[in-house]
C-alpha cells in the first residue's frame, strides 16, 4: 500500500537574480513499511525535501500526498493536526523537552492531540522494546546520547504515524551508538510496519536501508540496490541514473526524474 506520493515537486526560494531552485521536478512513491535513505552532498536539497514531506514548508509546484491527503490543500490548523497524527520526526539534536522525563517526552505528541486516546500500554511496550522502561522517570540530562535518541524515536512512534522522517538521526552519536540506533530504526520498521525516510551523509548507513534516493542539485536519482549474491560486492559508486522518468513496477506512478545542473539549496 502506498503511504506517500511525491509528484513533480519544485521548490524555489527568492526572486529574480536571487532565485534558488532548490528542488526540480522530484517524483517518487513510498510503500508502507519501507525504510528509505535520502543521500546527497550538503546543499543538494535533501533536507528541503524532508521539510516539504513533513509539512514544515510548502512546495512552489507539485503535490505531496500522504495517506490519500494532499497536504498542500490543508489549512494551517488542519495541517497541524494531520502532521501530529501522521508524521513522526527524529532530529539530529534529539529535541527533547528538558523539563519532562522520558515517559512524558514520549507521550507528549498524544497529549497534544485531545481527540486521541492515550494508549499507555502501547507506550509502555515501546519503552520496553527500546530499553527505556527502567529509565522512564529520568530527565534528558540524565541520559546518554544514545538513550536520548532512543527516547526521540519512541516519541516519533507514539502516535503510530504514517511516516517517520529522520534527519541525520545518528549525526551526533559515536560509531557504536550509531549502529545501535540504526538497528532500532530497522527493527521498528519491521515490527510496526513503519515507513521511515532518513536523510544521511553516511553511505554505509544508506546501504542498510531498503532503497536509496540520491538528491543532487535539486534533482532526484533513485539508486536500486543490487541483489546480495554470494561472492558479489555492491558497488556504492555505481548509481543507476536515467535521463527520463520511469514507471514504478509496483504502483504505476511516475517515479524518478534525472538530469544535470541546477542551483543548490
Amino acid at each position: 500500500m502506498e503511504i506517500l506520493q511525491v509528484k513533480q515537486i519544485h521548490k524555489i526560494y527568492g526572486e529574480k537574480e536571487n532565485k534558488v531552485h532548490a528542488l526540480r521536478d522530484v517524483s517518487f512513491t513510498v510503500d508502507q513499511g519501507e525504510f528509505i535513505a535520502i543521500v546527497g552532498t550538503s546543499g543538494s536539497g535533501k533536507s528541503t525535501l524532508l521539510n516539504l514531506i513533513g509539512g514544515l514548508d510548502t512546495p512552489t509546484q507539485g503535490q505531496i500526498i500522504i495517506r490519500g491527503h494532499d497536504i498542500a490543500s490543508l489549512n494551517r490548523k488542519e495541517l497541524t493536526i494531520f502532521r501530529r497524527r501522521n508524521i513522526g520526526f527524529v532530529f539530529q539534536n534529539y529535541s527533547l523537552m528538558p523539563v519532562l522525563n522520558v515517559y512524558d517526552n514520549v507521550a507528549l505528541p498524544v497529549t497534544f492531540d485531545r481527540g486521541k486516546h492515550m494508549d499507555h500500554e502501547y507506550i509502555r511496550d515501546l519503552l520496553k522494546e527500546l530499553g527505556l522502561w527502567e529509565k522512564r522517570k529520568r530527565y534528558p540530562n540524565e541520559l546518554s546520547g544514545g538513550q536520548q535518541q532512543r527516547t526521540a524515536l519512541a516519541r516519533a512512534l507514539a502516535n503510530k504515524p504514517a511516516l517517520i522522517l529522520a534527519d541525520e538521526p545518528t549525526g551526533n552519536l559515536d560509531s557504536a551508538t550509531t549502529v545501535e540506533v540504526m538497528g532500532l530504526l530497522k527493527e521498528s520498521s519491521r515490527k510496526y510496519s513503519q515507513t521511515i525516510l532518513m536523510v544521511t551523509h553516511n553511505e554505509a548507513l544508506a546501504q542498510a536501508c531498503d532503497r536509496i534516493i540520491r538528491i543532487e542539485d535539486g534533482r532526484l536519482y533513485e539508486r536500486k540496490k543490487e541483489s546480495e549474491e554470494p561472492g558479489r560486492t555492491y558497488r556504492s559508486d555505481r548509481p543507476h541514473i536515467s535521463d527520463r522518468p520511469y514507471v514504478s513496477d509496483r504502483s504505476g506512478e511516475s517515479g524518478r526524474t534525472a538530469g544535470k545542473g541546477g542551483d543548490r539549496s
